[in-house]
């Protein structure tokens, strides 16, 4: 990357992040060019050299803070296709220390990102990520448990949204309890307490 361009793109990734910090204190309809550029410290030139609308910002906002989030996981995917077939049942488990500290780490990190994409999932796109999601990774790895296809979407909301809440209190709560001790009441939350899951899994 050349200097024009480590430019252009610091100057973008200031405006994603005044787009989302605008966010948490307002609805995306309510906020105005000027805004942005306030908050980004540029012009309303600059903006429009970047962008056409602020629809285009938000756009690029979203595929920002995906691309940011999925850095912190670990480079290698699971292989889904390999582990369903060849039984590998330890590799579609998502709740362990592999998963659970890279996403909790994130969400310590960038509290006030989580926070605005928490209360707007809708606006910035993220509920088309989790149907994704849920289609391409969670309704397979289901499907090979055994679990019904009317069952399935149940399931789902029922992980999802415990995650959610535990994270969201989490967030609430200034994040005074470590990644350790969040990651951990999420597995005890899905899988019991340990001694009890140490049991099921052996």
């Amino acid at each position: 990357m050349n200097r024009s361009e480590s430019k252009y793109f610091n100057t973008a990734k200031k405006m994603d992040e005044a787009l989302v910090s605008l966010l948490e204190v307002k609805d995306f309809a309510y906020i105005t060019v000027s805004e942005i550029c306030k908050i980004a410290g540029v012009n309303r030139s600059t903006f429009y050299l970047h962008y056409e609308t602020l629809g285009d910002l938000l756009e690029e906002t979203t595929r920002y803070l995906i691309n940011d989030f999925r850095a912190y996981f670990p480079q290698k995917d699971v292989d889904l296709t390999t582990a369903l077939k060849g039984g590998e049942e330890q590799k579609l488990n998502f709740i362990t220390e592999q998963y659970l500290y890279p996403y909790l780490s994130y969400i310590m990190d960038h509290r006030w990102v989580f926070s605005a994409a928490l209360s707007n999932i809708g606006t910035l796109g993220f509920d088309r990520v989790f149907r994704r999601m849920y289609e391409q990774v969670f309704e397979p790895i289901l499907a090979h448990f055994g679990y019904s296809e009317v069952r399935r979407p149940y399931v789902i909301q029922y992980y999802l949204n415990g995650v959610t809440a535990i994270v969201t209190l989490w967030l609430k709560n200034g994040c005074k309890e470590s990644i350790e001790e969040i990651a951990d009441t999420i597995e005890e939350c899905i899988f019991g307490r340990k001694p009890w899951m140490s049991f099921v899994l052996e």
